[in-house]
């Protein structure tokens, strides 16, 4: 089976390994985004998926507007391949692409659509605070993520999930569902599901403003919102901006879903549901563990942060580091 793959960044890493390393699928041209400069030296870096590409000999194009450059077009007509493979891309096709190839265009989504269509479903999805989400495969069509269903897969969500580990995760998986899809697809065995459309849902862009935390919400609002938008969440101390990159709500709802190491304080937890302060207060500083702040609603357990211009540090060394106090107050 003739393939050529589309995609970008490291998400779509797994599923192009997946199919080189499928002997009956021959990946014979990859398209990705142009190389970027980075750096202060502006240097031109190549996406991860180039790099694969490259590695494995694969004739790469990279057009800036993949529906309006005519080579490239020229080439992908030609390619004469029996699907094409898109995996985060980042460019929209146009319907004379998506005709080209003899089973269509395979898209690769994580989520399980209709919910979450669009740029960022890892996301969003974990703002939300979601206990499932997966990948699906779909029929593209000239629509933002609303062709025709293929295949599901499902993966829970644990409380501490970041967007990073929920991505590699469902990369993984959506590399074995893309496999699958393929040898359905030409044997007949799999039927498109029309979307249903009522139930759809969109994980729009993510703007600068999403990262900035907001300590009158409740602290579960809080804890998503920075494992969605891990590591870029931030706020503010001693006039320095800080970001939150891990954290935990505390109190008998989350107990059972934190680690070991975490469990251990509900022995604590009669001593500090007593804690009362103003939203960004530091209310108490766990041994070993880090600051505890009070949010709108609820405690949350700051683990993992970086002050600017400083490398990461868990909660315990920044407390102790910082010789943080009870009372202080963590942003504005």
């Amino acid at each position: 089976m003739k393939i050529v793959f589309f995609g970008t960044p490291q998400f779509a890493v797994p599923s192009l390994q997946r199919l080189l390393a499928e002997p009956e699928i021959d990946v014979v041209a990859v398209v990705t985004q142009p190389d970027k400069p980075r750096g202060r030296g502006k240097q031109l870096i190549p996406s991860p998926v180039k790099k694969v590409a490259v590695e494995q000999q694969i004739p790469v194009w990279q057009p800036k507007r993949v529906k309006k450059h005519q080579k490239t077009l020229s080439l992908l007509r030609e390619a004469a391949a029996d699907a094409f493979v898109v995996v985060a891309y980042g460019q929209i096709l146009s319907q004379e692409i998506l005709d080209f190839p003899r089973l269509g265009c395979i898209n690769g989504h994580a989520s399980i659509l209709p919910r979450y269509r669009g740029a960022a479903p890892i996301q969003w999805c974990l703002y939300d605070g979601a206990k499932e989400t997966g990948m699906t495969t779909m029929l593209m069509d000239a629509g933002m993520d609303t062709g025709d269903m293929l295949l599901t897969a499902h993966t829970p969500i644990s409380l501490l999930d970041n967007a990073h580990q929920l991505g590699a995760t469902l990369a993984n998986l959506g590399g074995d569902l893309l496999v699958e899809t393929l040898f359905g697809l030409e044997k007949g065995e799999i039927k498109p599901l029309p979307q249903d459309n009522s139930q759809a849902t969109y994980a729009r862009l993510i703007q600068k403003s999403d990262y900035i935390l907001d300590w009158s919400q409740p602290a579960l609002n809080l804890h998503n919102q920075v494992r969605a938008f891990f590591p870029n969440c931030v706020t503010s101390l001693r006039g320095k901006n800080l970001k939150i990159l891990a954290t935990a709500p505390l109190g008998n709802d989350y107990w059972s879903d934190l680690p070991p190491q975490l469990q251990s304080l509900e022995q604590q937890w009669t001593e500090w549901d007593n804690l009362v302060g103003k939203p960004g207060e530091i209310v108490h500083l766990a041994k070993k563990l880090g600051p505890v702040v009070q949010t709108g609603q609820g405690l949350l357990l700051l683990t993992q942060v970086q002050l600017a211009g400083k490398r990461p540090q868990n909660g315990a060394d920044f407390s102790n580091g910082m010789r943080l106090a009870v009372g202080e107050i963590i942003g504005s």
